[in-house]
């Protein structure tokens, strides 16, 4: 069994998966989860599954340090960019700056479903990585993700109200909340639609009838998926899971 750890900036993911990369469980605790949360639930999955590796991809660097501290006491601990490189032909002016999830998503959205392609992924920022026809990481563009920008509305002004992330049932918003959850939900949906016709149409294709493929990802995935329909047509909530599992056999 793999213990596929994905780090986030708001969330950390365990997912244990078959070698055949089949997720037989998935966890999930916020990053800054007081340490006896996160012994407590790494104690527990290894209690439950025979756990022979764990791959940590992570853009938190101190959250990496702790989990592979308690792991690697009784189980081999590799980290992505540190002990495993994403094999994929990085563009970026200073490749260095791309954020290993970025990476390691781009490289399972290709193995799963070919190039060229976007990857829209909904976490603590939204990113949107662009794979070339020939299979190379082009980069992107980042935006404050859902979640970061209801805070910053909560904490900024002087009366708007602290809300529940959830769908919002209209457009046109009766109340303050729902007015909000309008702008979020439509407001990014159109965004994200908007971007994708942008940035393909960046891209340079050698053969004519070639289309790009557009993957979402992340945590918001199952919220925003309507908002983004028929653009986005490829839902897969655990495509970095399945890019560490990718990684893993390298």
């Amino acid at each position: 069994m793999l213990l596929a750890i994905d780090i986030g900036n708001t969330t950390i993911g365990f997912a244990v998966m078959h070698k055949a990369g089949h997720i037989v469980s998935v966890a999930v605790i916020d990053t800054d989860a007081k340490l006896s949360k996160i012994k407590a639930v790494i104690a527990k999955i290894l209690r439950a599954q025979a756990i022979s590796k764990v791959v940590i991809c992570s853009v938190v660097p101190k959250a990496s340090k702790i989990l592979e501290g308690i792991l690697k006491k009784t189980v081999p601990v590799d980290i992505i960019g540190r002990d495993i490189l994403v094999p994929i032909k990085n563009r970026y002016k200073n490749p260095k700056q791309v954020g290993q999830d970025r990476l390691v998503g781009a490289y399972g959205a290709m193995k799963i479903y070919g190039h060229p392609l976007i990857v829209v992924d909904l976490g603590t920022a939204i990113t949107f990585d662009v794979i070339s026809p020939k299979g190379e990481y082009l980069g992107g563009a980042i935006v404050p993700g859902i979640r970061l920008s209801a805070e910053s509305l909560f904490l900024k002004t002087a009366l708007l109200p602290h809300i529940e992330i959830k769908a919002p049932k209209n457009i046109i918003g009766k109340t303050t909340q729902e007015s909000i959850l309008s702008g979020l939900f439509y407001g990014y949906g159109s965004l994200c639609k908007g971007m994708i016709d942008l940035l393909s149409s960046r891209l340079s294709f050698p053969r004519k009838r070639e289309s790009i493929k557009v993957v979402m990802t992340g945590g918001h995935t199952h919220l925003m998926k309507k908002f983004v329909s028929p653009k986005i047509r490829i839902i897969d909530e655990d495509l970095v899971f399945k890019g560490i599992y990718f990684l893993s056999s390298l």
